[in-house]
């Protein structure tokens, strides 16, 4: 699986340059600045790009945007963006055409090598992988004035926080110890509380979930 990857710090670009490598990626170039990134993606065309949000010569959000830029170009081109703190607008700017193959990480879950490298993998299959504290954030916002977050058991509501995250209903039952049997149960009754069409395909529902956390921003 052919990697781009774009991170301005040397040590963290050579740290994840070689845990891919270790895990069995092919990086096909590791650049550290956006022109170089817009370069990369443009003609090596990989599986999957780790992205860093913020990239020379801006260090705002260039990196986000040429990778928002590339997926124009090639629709569905997997990004996994890395970021150093929670913004749930580039979460939003990722998730904005409706398609899978986007991720967004803090650089902390890097630190996690077997959550991290499966996140890049998900991501390149067209999945999504959302971290978990954009979740919780999405999650403490939702509730309140008879929203229907509120209809959902303590359990649902764990269950719905690993959905969102891009877990596939074996995962989930992994998690929390119980049976598929169970998820399947739990996650029939998030989407009836919260009004949304059951869909059997784990991204879709990824997408639906995180859509319908995120409609009063």
């Amino acid at each position: 699986m052919r990697v781009v990857l774009a991170e301005d710090l040397f040590l963290l670009r050579d740290g994840l340059v070689r845990l891919l490598e270790a895990y069995d990626f092919e990086i096909a170039a590791a650049v550290e600045s956006g022109p170089e990134l817009e370069r990369a993606l443009a003609e090596l065309e990989p599986d999957v790009a780790v992205v860093d949000v913020r990239l020379p010569p801006t260090h705002t959000d260039e990196g986000l945007q040429c990778a928002l830029r590339a997926r124009r170009e090639r629709p569905g081109m997997p990004v996994l963006v890395l970021s150093q703190h929670v913004e749930q607008l580039y979460a939003r700017e990722l998730l904005a055409d409706g398609r899978g193959g986007v991720g967004y990480l803090l650089k902390d879950r890097v630190f996690d090598a077997e959550q991290f490298v499966d996140a890049v993998r998900r991501v390149a299959a067209g999945g999504t992988a959302m971290d978990p504290q954009v979740i919780q954030q999405l999650l403490a916002r939702g509730g309140g004035a008879d929203r229907p977050l509120d209809r959902l058991t303590p359990r649902e509501r764990e269950v719905l926080e690993l959905m969102a995250q891009g877990r596939s209903n074996a995962a989930i039952a992994g998690k929390l110890v119980v049976t598929e049997r169970a998820i399947a149960k739990h996650t029939a009754n998030i989407f009836t509380k919260l009004g949304l069409e059951v869909s059997d395909d784990d991204n879709r529902r990824v997408l639906a979930v995180l859509a319908h956390l995120d409609q009063d921003r």
